[in-house]
């Protein structure tokens, strides 16, 4: 006899949330971590100036941080519409997404420390590049679990 209850065939069913349910899935809600601490490293890298041709490594910082901000707005309001319509191929694009982000902060978190070391004894200036680097850190790790998360919640869909 058959059994009835047989697996989704890939692209047919979704386990992202739409509506109100997307603030309430631990991967969803690290969008909003993700977007106030990359709210702040945005803030506090066009807040500092570096001596030199530095700045030229912040502008990779800066980009990284604005991009992923806005895609990361983006993304959270389109889930929160149900743009996805329930379809598995969202949680693809979520963990490639969260992937890639994850890479891109990894580096301009290294860019940034960098950039940093070479401000020491400059006070102020040192200070804010300081805290640029533990913020761009800490999103780049929230990034990372979210990939995490994602990848687990794409692996569960397919």
């Amino acid at each position: 006899m058959a059994s009835t209850n047989t697996a989704p065939v890939y692209g047919e069913v979704s386990s992202l949330p739409s509506g109100l349910k997307t603030f309430s899935t631990f991967p969803d809600l690290l969008m909003i971590l993700e977007f106030v601490f990359g709210g702040l490293v945005w803030i506090l890298v066009a807040s500092t100036t570096l001596p030199g041709g530095l700045s030229l490594l912040q502008g990779w910082v800066m980009f990284v941080s604005v991009t992923l901000f806005v895609f990361t707005t983006i993304l959270l309001f389109m889930y929160i519409v149900g743009v996805h319509g329930g379809k598995a191929t969202w949680t693809t694009l979520d963990a490639f997404y969260h992937y890639t982000a994850s890479l891109m902060y990894l580096s301009a978190s290294v860019l940034q420390a960098s950039a940093t070391i070479s401000t020491q004894g400059l006070g102020k200036i040192y200070q804010e590049n300081i805290a640029a680097v533990v913020f761009s850190f800490v999103v780049t790790l929230v990034y990372v679990i979210h990939a995490v998360a994602s990848l687990k919640r794409w692996k569960r869909s397919v």
